[in-house]
């Protein structure tokens, strides 16, 4: 029933200086539920284990879904009734876990000379072990009859309908402080957390991305009708993959050139029926554009 795919890819800029890739993205498929993360380390000095608490951050959101999926018929009759009190309580396991995981990392990998050399010893002194690793985190979970979703820090969370819309579906502005930098990290992180749910719409496709992919873009009109391209490709079989894999890479010399994730999960089955429509979607999109760009001459 459902199926998904996660990349992860190191931007421009990051391939230039000699920086590692700070993202992290994955997908689970069952067929129950499926699950697209994506993380991106923060990429100031203090973060410098940033690359490493991305991928814990992907990691600890995955093990925590399944966990609340051990019961299925339980979960799936109480969430409906529930959902904004469970989703809290899935994004305060998802820190925990991760903040385990980090300590683990630390007690295992003591801080190097290296690592240190950028910072005088007051300013080391001052820095908390977990923002070594700080990292934003956004999670999509599609479900049968209902889909949700949550993220700390900038990215972007999309879905594609079936009527035929696509949509942002969390403005992560909203429930960001001003001047502070929304991260897993953050000792009030829990706080900083914004989430949607969604049962009265059937998803086609929910898509998680990092900021490098929205940066790539001049506008929302293009990043949203740059998902429901890739949507009328899930029908396609398996091949798509290599395609996004490339779109990706080659997108990373855009925008702000930064490392790009993009992580989905989709039902095939119901986006077949729903093929000419989203074929229909992408044609108004086009001259949409091709109108847009006629004005601007």
């Amino acid at each position: 029933m459902f199926s998904g795919f996660s990349n992860s890819v190191r931007g421009a800029s990051h391939d230039a200086k000699g920086i590692v890739c700070q993202d992290s993205s994955a997908h689970y498929a069952c067929a129950d539920y499926a699950v697209a993360v994506v993380a991106d380390g923060h990429g100031s000095k203090k973060h410098f284990r940033s690359n490493i608490g991305s991928k814990l951050a992907v990691e600890s959101a995955l093990k925590t879904i399944a966990k609340y999926y051990e019961n299925v018929e339980e979960f799936e009759k109480n969430f409906p009734v529930n959902h904004d009190m469970i989703i809290r309580h899935i994004q305060k396991q998802v820190i925990l876990r991760w903040n385990i995981a980090v300590k683990e990392h630390f007690r295992n990998n003591p801080v190097t000379a290296d690592e240190k050399k950028e910072f005088t010893q007051e300013e080391f002194a001052k820095i908390p072990v977990e923002s070594y690793y700080g990292t934003t985190l956004i999670v999509v979970v599609a479900c049968k009859g209902f889909s949700f979703g949550f993220q700390v820090g900038d990215g972007s969370l999309v879905g594609v309908f079936d009527d035929g819309s696509t949509e942002i579906l969390i403005d992560y502005e909203e429930s960001n402080p001003a001047n502070i930098t929304s991260s897993i990290c953050n000792a009030n992180a829990s706080k900083m957390f914004d989430s949607f749910y969604i049962e009265n719409k059937q998803a086609l496709a929910l898509y998680v991305s990092t900021d490098g992919l929205y940066t790539s873009f001049g506008s929302d009109d293009d990043f949203l009708a740059y998902h429901t391209i890739i949507t009328s490709q899930l029908a396609e079989g398996d091949d798509f993959e290599t395609a996004v894999m490339k779109n990706i890479t080659k997108r990373t010399h855009y925008g702000t050139q930064d490392d790009i994730s993009l992580s989905c999960v989709f039902n095939r089955e119901l986006i077949i029926p729903k093929i000419e429509l989203i074929k229909q979607k992408i044609e108004e999109n086009k001259q949409k554009h091709a109108d847009k760009k006629a004005k601007l001459k």
